[in-house]
């Protein structure tokens, strides 16, 4: 289906039935797989043929639906994983061990921050974290000899920045490592790095992909570009024999389409078993039908909030990369021409003293930890999800404490903005 729109392989792409299957991808609800002899089960054991053994691997509605999100991307293989933590995780974690390094933009969701700078130095991985702003040569001075993966989010996680994916691209590319992008505030509807330069891509599926707060998720994606055996030295793991999987090297027996994808299954799916349930998967598979419509009126309400916001007398600041004059509209205009996504985020003039009465006076907006949602939901950080921090420690960490992040649902971005404006008025 590569030679389809994008429209239609939301709708029909990954799956397609035989005569008398069903119509909808199936949920195979099983954990084991029957074979008539030892022989036939050991071939799959041995990579040597096609199948499943075991869901803890791979089941056959995953497949089916990171087939899916394989041909949105435009790469050549996925997996789904339990969330979007585990495909950050299993992204980086498969190329890079202990001893080894990594550049990551500081722009990134802080729970993929926490995991890199602090779980993932407790293994022996360093990360140097570089500003998506900063100049070829300042992020040309991060790069070490040990250095294995450059990582970034399109739009990042609250921050709302944009990364400059050509620019990180060609950095990765001239020290022989890949570029890792975490595409989920975009989705391949907006924005598809690979055509960038980007060879690696994930997503917390349970974002826009879901798109209704039903099923937690994420996915890797594998461009299937970037060259490991012209690079062998910095990816042993690929280009060296693998003893648990009878001395298979992964570059040269599924090539640069299939290596990663098939490396980060036998062996770190296999030992983490970070998989992602066939009923999600199925739930994720609904979502995904229907996101090359939801995402246009996401991106139609954000705008249409973000410009209100703009030039409310109660509003200091909005970040909104579709704003004239917002510090990522031209890298928008480059990378996110059709839209960006439906969250704005926004500061407001009183801080704490107004956050307050504006949260509480909210009808449609819901507060949640949520985002990227068919409802519209809202977080005011300094008053939950960094309670424990001072406005002075909230303004060094660039969340000031009369920050609001509102993520625009489907709903009727007149509803939203009268909603946004009684708020605004319960503020003194």
């Amino acid at each position: 289906m590569s030679n389809y729109k994008i429209e239609t392989n939301c709708v029909q792409g990954g799956y397609t039935p035989g005569n008398g299957e069903p119509r909808q991808i199936p949920i195979v609800q099983s954990t084991t797989f029957k074979y008539a002899t030892s022989e036939d089960m050991g071939k799959l054991f041995d990579l040597e043929a096609n199948g499943y053994f075991y869901t803890r691997l791979q089941n056959p509605t995953n497949d089916y639906v990171a087939a899916k999100i394989a041909l949105l991307e435009g790469g050549t293989a996925a997996m789904l994983t339990s969330s979007g933590q585990a495909a950050n995780f299993y992204a980086v974690f498969n190329i890079a061990n202990c001893g080894d390094h990594v550049v990551a933009s500081s722009s990134i969701y802080g729970g993929t921050f926490n995991l890199f700078s602090v779980t993932m130095a407790k293994m022996g991985i360093e990360f140097t974290f570089v500003g998506p702003d900063c100049t070829e040569a300042e992020l040309e001075a991060a790069f070490r000899p040990n250095t294995k993966a450059v990582f970034g989010e399109t739009i990042a996680n609250p921050a709302l920045t944009v990364l400059d994916i050509e620019k990180f691209a060609k950095a990765a590319h001239a020290h022989g490592v890949p570029l890792i992008v975490d595409n989920t505030f975009a989705t391949p509807v907006n924005c598809r790095p690979i055509e960038w330069g980007a060879d690696i891509v994930t997503h917390s599926t349970t974002k826009y992909m879901d798109g209704h707060g039903v099923a937690v998720g994420g996915c890797i994606v594998d461009g299937g570009k970037f060259d490991w055996m012209a690079h062998a030295d910095k990816f042993p793991g690929l280009t060296t024999p693998d003893d648990s999987y009878h001395g298979i090297t992964y570059a040269e027996k599924f090539g640069k389409e299939g290596a990663f994808i098939t490396k980060c299954t036998a062996q770190l799916m296999r030992d983490f078993g970070s998989i992602q349930s066939p009923q999600h998967a199925f739930y994720l598979n609904l979502g995904l039908e229907s996101l090359h419509v939801r995402m246009p009126r996401h991106c139609e309400n954000g705008q249409a909030v973000a410009e209100y916001l703009s030039k409310h007398p109660k509003v200091a600041k909005v970040t909104y990369c579709g704003l004239p004059g917002d510090k990522y509209y031209e890298v928008g205009q480059k990378y996110l021409p059709n839209g960006s996504c439906g969250v704005v985020s926004f500061e407001l003039k009183g801080g704490r003293a107004a956050a307050g009465p504006f949260m509480k006076a909210l009808k449609l907006a819901a507060i949640e930890t949520h985002v990227a949602d068919a409802r519209t939901c809202c977080l005011n950080p300094a008053s939950s999800t960094h309670r424990q921090m001072t406005d002075e420690q909230l303004a060094a960490a660039g969340i000031p404490a009369g920050l609001v992040r509102l993520s625009c649902g489907l709903e009727s971005s007149a509803d939203l903005i009268a909603d946004l404006a009684q708020a605004l008025d319960q503020i003194d």
